[in-house]
């Protein structure tokens, strides 16, 4: 906790703290109504994972020059502009009057996202280095905060009727609070390093948590697309609780991250993650339950079980010796983002095939899959 009482307490830490609160209110905003504009565009289950797949296919085109963007600007200009451009991008999804215009809305929604991620997570690492004090975890938990402030938001669906208002409304409040923060950060750049030539061996020790990164992240990109959809077509959830899913999955998440670095430093990086896998596992078993009470409690596991996993991944790709801090979280990211944004479209495609209940299952299978790469780890380090 006393990363969190750090930004809490130092605006010069709130600030890039707020802005990983953004992106989530952004992103969460979005994905609540992915019903609502499934049902607008009277598209299929299969249509929706490929409408999903542009938005990844906008966030890894970024990718390749990302870092390029950030050295140029600056770590602090670069995310600030990633911040205005979000505030754009944020609104044409829901006013999309076609499928297509929805893939090409959410392409660029996609860039933006993933131009916001690689330079926030580069200026907390920087910011880290500078001041000497480890806030990482913490940021990360307050972008499931946001998710926890987009899951109360959708309570507020019956009562504002009309979802473009809902995100107008949501991005002006936003915006405004990240123009008031953002001298905090502004004129912060990387410190400049000596780099050494790209090689397999330079970024062979991330492999393995690159893996992880994509499952956990997966996972997450999953939970947050398709948990809603769960709900309402196989527990038959009443529309108010539409959005407890998300919101039981962001609470967690942002618990387990605000605690992350102090159980970590207790009983160690491997350890910790082999935990969350087992929970995260335990709370699919829930959500297959098929009762709604019951699946809102699972996605509380699983955000419990995946909260801790992917900041230190970060912390560490921004660490790498002779490597660039906005390469490194950018190589990370590439990992973790695959996972995030193609795991919703191949569970799209299995439950347009198959059925949703066996996506979730496949996502069980995820959660295993991690828990057997902790057994690698710990076999490596004997």
């Amino acid at each position: 906790m006393k990363s969190l009482f750090l930004i809490l307490s130092n605006p010069r830490y709130f600030a890039p703290a707020f802005v990983f609160t953004s992106l989530n209110i952004w992103f969460g905003t979005w994905a609540i109504y992915i019903p609502t504009v499934k049902e607008k565009l009277a598209i299929d289950k299969a249509d929706l994972g490929i409408a999903i797949f542009f938005l990844s296919l906008g966030v890894f085109t970024v990718f390749p020059i990302a870092s390029k963007i950030i050295n140029r600007l600056g770590v602090g200009k670069a995310t600030w502009f990633a911040v205005v451009l979000n505030s754009a991008m944020a609104l044409f999804p829901l006013l999309a009057p076609s499928y297509y215009s929805l893939c090409v809305a959410l392409f660029f929604l996609g860039a933006s996202n993933g131009l916001l991620d690689i330079a926030m997570n580069t200026l907390v690492t920087e910011i880290e280095k500078e001041d000497k004090k480890n806030f990482m975890s913490a940021a990360h938990g307050f972008f499931s905060l946001g998710g926890i402030l987009v899951g109360l938001g959708s309570f507020l669906i019956p009562l504002i009727g009309n979802p473009f208002l809902h995100m107008l409304i949501t991005t002006i409040i936003v915006f405004s609070i990240n123009f008031s923060l953002k001298k905090h950060y502004y004129q912060v750049k990387a410190a400049p390093i000596e780099k050494e030539p790209f090689s397999f061996k330079l970024f062979k020790p991330l492999l393995i948590l690159g893996i992880i990164g994509f499952v956990s992240m997966g996972s997450e990109g999953a939970i947050i697309d398709w948990s809603g959809l769960y709900l309402k077509e196989i527990t038959l959830a009443p529309e108010f609780l539409i959005g407890a899913g998300f919101l039981a999955f962001s609470i967690t998440m942002t618990l387990g991250r605000f605690f992350g670095d102090w159980i970590s430093g207790k009983i160690g990086s491997v350890k910790i993650v082999g935990a969350g896998a087992v929970i995260a596992a335990i709370g699919y078993a829930f959500v297959l339950s098929g009762n709604t009470v019951l699946a809102i409690i699972g996605f509380a596991l699983n955000g419990l079980g995946f909260s801790v996993m992917v900041p230190e991944l970060f912390r560490i790709g921004g660490n790498v010796k002779g490597v660039e801090s906005s390469q490194g979280v950018a190589f990370i990211a590439g990992t973790g983002y695959l996972g995030f944004l193609l795991g919703p479209v191949i569970l799209g495609f299995t439950a347009e095939k198959f059925s949703l209940v066996t996506s979730f299952y496949g996502l069980l299978g995820c959660a295993a899959l991690v828990l057997a790469t902790t057994f690698i780890l710990n076999a490596k380090k004997k």
